[in-house]
């Protein structure tokens, strides 16, 4: 059991198979050891839509309470509304009222595969507002790893109304959106969106239509990921159809966003420049994926930036850390700490664009004006978890005396992987922190140069592959 347990423990959240490695003793163990990682008397549970997510919820919920915590039930919730939890206090536990000031929990854990395939799940967690991860989810491994399994006790969990206080709090700062001349169409991807986004459209009489809004834990109409284009054709095919203005799509849990104009698919780089229009020269946060236009573009503005390593966790903390206004990825995180608590939030991120348009600003027209530059996909490359690693240290090596034929380097950006600026664009190669993979994307001024920066790259990987197995 050991191998099987310590795989779970992921960079920035517990991940694994539903029985296979999630199963009752693993799972109350991980509840039983978090409990002491939380000072206070609550802990809040959610969970998305997949299948097994009740079930995982009562073992975890036995490893608390056995390790001396009331549980705070939110049943079926989006991330966002999870993270939420941790910022406003809830006035009433099994609907009385506890107290004026209400109850604020210690720590959250939202069970969540996301975007992963249905036989997947996980966790979530912050501890006092702070995302749990990296070296604290490793070493909460270890200690899961040595200890008993504990006794199940009798303890309270207490259901909590957690989608009406999330719900009322997007009313009120979203009352001047009331009514918008906007057609807005929507793809909840059979995730835990649709358990609340359909209310917030309501209560702001907003024009809209939506898609597999009914959570599904199979995924029967196609998987939750909105980074991947072919996840995209039905919500674009129903934007053509109803000729709306802006189309919307969330993963799983609706922590991620796909933005559809008439026009584009706004990755979240070009949100942050987008989001960041109505800021007073903001801090931005962004990620090593993210393009070289989104940094330049927002200098230019008087903005100041930072580049950071990819990662929802570790985002939430430099956030914090440097009171950043906003953070975005370009897989569709975004993070607004401008009039909010800086977690990443999709629907949030819903509104605020919709708060763009209706203010007056054109959204393809702001990104017609932006340089033209070409950039792939992320591409991933097959490695294994044990050489990685390794590969990109054998790659820093290689690139210290590169080929006679590779492109003159700028600089190389090492906070997570290798970015490696040329002079007319960027190449990147990092390891992936949840798969087996190196994720590589190339950006330039045409095709044509970030083809050739692809193929130089790619030729040095392959050199540093042939080494580690010589």
């Amino acid at each position: 059991m050991g191998h099987l347990i310590m795989s779970i423990f992921r960079e920035y959240d517990i991940r694994g198979i539903f029985e296979k490695e999630l199963n009752e003793e693993s799972v109350t163990r991980i509840g039983f050891a978090l409990a002491s990682k939380m000072e206070g008397e609550y802990v809040a549970i959610g969970y998305d839509a997949r299948t097994h997510s009740p079930q995982l919820f009562e073992w975890l919920s036995n490893g608390f309470i056995a390790g001396g915590k009331k549980i705070l039930d939110m049943s079926l919730v989006p991330t966002p509304v999870n993270y939420f939890c941790n910022y406003q206090p809830v006035n009433t536990l099994a609907g009385k009222q506890v107290t004026d000031e209400g109850v604020l929990a210690a720590g959250s854990v939202m069970i969540t595969g996301s975007h992963n395939p249905p036989e997947y799940n996980g966790f979530k967690i912050t501890v006092a507002q702070r995302p749990f991860f990296g070296k604290d989810i490793y070493a909460l491994g270890e200690e899961v790893m040595r200890m008993e399994m504990p006794a199940v006790l009798e303890g309270e969990i207490i259901p909590i109304d957690a989608k009406a206080h999330y719900i009322a709090y997007m009313e009120e700062n979203f009352a001047h959106l009331k009514g918008m001349n906007t057609k807005i169409v929507y793809d909840c991807g059979n995730g835990a969106a649709g358990v609340v986004l359909p209310d917030i459209f309501k209560v702001l009489e907003l024009d809209v239509e939506g898609i597999y809004i009914e959570p599904d834990g199979t995924f029967p109409n196609h998987h939750p990921d909105p980074s991947e284009e072919h996840n995209l054709e039905d919500v674009i095919k129903l934007r053509k159809e109803k000729n709306a203005d802006i189309a919307f799509a969330y993963d799983g849990d609706a922590d991620r966003i796909a933005v559809l104009t008439p026009k584009y698919n706004i990755k979240g780089d070009q949100m942050a420049l987008l989001y960041s229009m109505v800021m007073d020269k903001p801090t931005v946060i962004g990620e090593v994926k993210c393009s070289q236009v989104m940094y330049d573009e927002l200098e230019k503005r008087g903005c100041k930036t930072i580049m950071y390593k990819t990662g929802h966790s570790n985002l939430k903390v430099k956030i914090k850390e440097t009171n950043a206004d906003l953070a975005c990825e370009v897989s569709g995180h975004v993070f607004f700490k401008h009039r909010y608590f800086g977690y990443d939030d999709a629907l949030y991120a819903t509104l605020r664009m919709l708060e763009l348009i209706h203010d007056g600003i054109d959204l393809d027209a702001e990104l017609d004006a932006l340089p033209q530059v070409y950039a792939t996909e992320e591409i991933k490359v097959p490695a294994t978890e044990d050489q990685k690693f390794a590969l990109i240290a054998n790659i820093a090596g290689l690139l210290e005396n590169p080929p006679a034929d590779f492109p003159a380097i700028r600089d190389i950006i090492t906070i997570d992987g290798l970015r490696i600026n040329f002079e007319h664009g960027w190449g990147l190669v990092r390891a992936s922190n949840t798969t087996p993979i190196l994720v590589t994307r190339y950006e330039a001024d045409t095709k044509e140069r970030a083809d050739l920066y692809e193929e130089k790259i790619t030729s040095l990987i392959d050199s540093a592959k042939r080494d580690l197995s010589a």
